[in-house]
């Protein structure tokens, strides 16, 4: 009896240790899986947030005002910058608004106008967010704006427009744009004086809550 008490006793350590050992097992087990998947969870945010939300501002400017508005919008943005460069330069007589003559005044009569455009943004693909400036002529964008946005294909970006004037608003202007895109989210447009300080540029950019 002695001697099987003994053996008995023994069998129930060898249970009791074989189960603390593949409790032990399934943890280390479990909190290895759950190790991976938050390594994989950050390495997937991380190359989300490397691969998107890069910002392109393009710009058209005649006379060097929504130039200097474009500049403030890229580095308050932390965007990149494109000018719009017109294959044949405005002169100083083509920009005569007293004329009705001018260059200016028959594009900006022109439905069909199309100016062309010096040079292209070779990766347009990766910019989810687009900032487009320009003068204000007639109440309207330059034509070479729709040359621009008919370029390119802006499916699923954001658009947003801002414009330069000595005193007309934006108007009219960013809405008979947005009718040129098709699948992209526009958002309301802001005006500019040729003067606008940093600050000012800087507080609208950061209301946009872009990332």
């Amino acid at each position: 009896m002695k001697y099987l008490s003994v053996i008995l006793s023994v069998l129930l350590l060898a249970c009791v240790l074989c189960a603390c050992t593949s409790g032990s097992n399934e943890k280390a087990a479990q909190n290895t899986s759950e190790e991976t998947a938050e390594q994989e969870t950050y390495e997937t945010n991380e190359n989300t947030q490397s691969s998107g939300g890069k910002i392109l501002v393009a710009y058209f400017s005649a006379t060097g005002n929504t130039k200097a508005v474009a500049e403030k919008t890229a580095e308050a943005a932390n965007a990149d910058l494109f000018e719009i460069v017109p294959s044949l330069p405005y002169t100083e007589a083509d920009l005569n608004y007293g004329d009705d003559n001018s260059r200016t005044t028959a594009e900006q009569n022109d439905d069909s106008a199309r100016p062309e455009i010096s040079g292209t943004v070779e990766n347009m693909e990766e910019y989810d967010t687009v900032f487009i400036g320009y003068p204000i002529w007639w109440g309207q964008a330059p034509k070479i704006m729709y040359t621009f946005l008919e370029g390119y294909d802006l499916n699923g970006k954001t658009i947003i427009p801002f414009c330069t004037s000595g005193s007309s608003p934006i108007g009219s202007s960013a809405e008979n744009m947005q009718s040129l895109t098709t699948g992209a989210s526009w958002l309301e447009g802001q005006r500019f004086s040729a003067g606008a300080s940093s600050e000012e540029v800087s507080d609208w950019v950061n209301s946009l809550g872009l990332k």
